[in-house]
């Protein structure tokens, strides 16, 4: 098991923010809810909106990706098709009501040239409820522009217009390899539901689901030729949409998860229920629960949540063993690193771990004021740089911790 140390600490917060920026929120302490890595550079989003970029390589901010005063940022994206990263974007002089979308070569990040980036989807009006979706493992992104009723999918190496779809009466669209699921507006007794081949939007398969009259739609999620459809208080029913056939898992056996997360390289899928991770199958059966991998956010947001590219191992923030002195539970969560196929604890990064230290600085000057309690305290984003075996953690108090073994 991997020692881990504390390596350095970044600040998204700068006093000097009301020199750029002009929304008084965007001046205060705000809790990270996202940190994406690329090339040595971590990018730091604070749920105020305010984005950082920080060098592994020199320790220091970079920039602000702000880049005008009433730019407040979403959520990022890091395309590794051309190596850049996308940022969404709302303004104060729209009301917040429109996602616009910019992207920046990392290189001109490196170099501080941000006004180098430009716009992504100008044609779109992705005023809300629009939206807009980058799907990695297909290399496309959806739009949905609310105004006209119109999805459209891009290519996400050149940002080129593929198709349009213009269906009326979607009410979901599910994305896997290969494919998308287009699932309809439910009548009582069946709901609509159409793939398309994800790379020109033609129709693969059109057919019917069945449905339980008067019972709500807990979730229907695709994956590959697998179609999981579960209705409040019904049995899970995996259908195979190929041969039609269907599985039926009982209700005890399986409780609607609050999210999922398909393991496409394993054939697997995870499910996230009451801060709890387990691993199945495609015919219905229990393949991993975790012995020591209690989640801490009950929500479970997938910025908490890292799994590696060969999606072996999941890091999580998680609630650790340790009660404070008088019993009660402590606010310390642990990061623990657990293996995907076993449900064992691999790793863990706890406070009350003697050998967990802060690395000495090379010159001798403190950069780093928080103790490692406090960067263990009430983290709220991670994420793990599989190129430097590092793990980076945000907290609510706007800081970035290091840890690296």
């Amino acid at each position: 098991i991997n020692i881990y140390l504390v390596q350095e600490e970044f600040d998204t917060y700068d006093h000097d923010a009301h020199l750029f920026v002009k929304l008084q929120f965007l001046k205060k302490r705000s809790k990270i809810i996202e940190i994406v890595a690329a090339k040595d550079i971590i990018f730091a989003l604070a749920h105020s909106g305010l984005c950082a970029a920080f060098s592994r390589v020199t320790n220091k901010r970079l920039s602000f990706l702000n880049l005008s005063p009433d730019e407040v940022i979403r959520s990022l994206f890091y395309n590794k098709n051309n190596d850049s990263l996308i940022t969404v974007s709302v303004y104060a002089s729209d009301h917040f009501s429109t996602l616009k979308c910019r992207t920046t070569p990392i290189e001109y990040i490196r170099r501080d040239q941000l006004d180098a980036g430009f716009p992504l989807f100008e044609s779109e009006s992705l005023k809300w409820p629009g939206f807009v979706e980058f799907d990695d493992v297909n290399g496309k992104v959806l739009t949905y522009s609310a105004q006209d009723g119109i999805y459209k999918v891009f290519d996400l190496k050149n940002y080129s217009f593929l198709y349009s779809i213009p269906d009326t009466n979607v009410q979901e669209i599910k994305i896997s390899p290969g494919i998308m699921l287009l699932i309809y507006d439910r009548t009582p007794s069946y709901v609509p539901l159409k793939i398309l081949s994800i790379e020109d939007g033609k129709p693969l398969k059109l057919f019917k689901h069945l449905l339980h009259r008067g019972k709500k739609i807990d979730f229907i999620e695709q994956f590959n030729e697998k179609l999981l459809v579960k209705q409040e208080d019904e049995n899970l029913q995996i259908l195979d949409v190929r041969s039609s056939e269907l599985i039926e898992i009982s209700i005890e056996k399986f409780m609607t998860p609050s999210a999922f997360i398909f393991l496409y390289e394993n054939n697997l899928f995870l499910t996230f229920r009451n801060r709890t991770v387990a691993v199945w199958n495609f015919r219905g059966e229990l393949v991993t629960s975790f012995e020591d991998h209690l989640l801490w956010h009950q929500d479970c947001s997938t910025n908490n949540i890292y799994i590696t590219t060969d999606q072996d191992l999941i890091i999580s923030y998680c609630k650790s063993d340790a009660a404070a002195d008088d019993g009660t539970a402590s606010s310390i969560g642990s990061i623990n690193m657990s293996d995907i196929m076993t449900g064992k604890c691999i790793a863990k990064i706890a406070a009350n771990d003697p050998a967990l230290s802060i690395a000495p600085r090379k010159n001798g000057s403190p950069s780093i004021w928080s103790s490692i309690p406090e960067a263990l305290e009430d983290v709220t984003a991670l994420f793990y740089d599989e190129d430097r075996n590092e793990i980076y953690t945000g907290n609510s108090q706007g800081l970035v911790h290091v840890w690296s073994s």
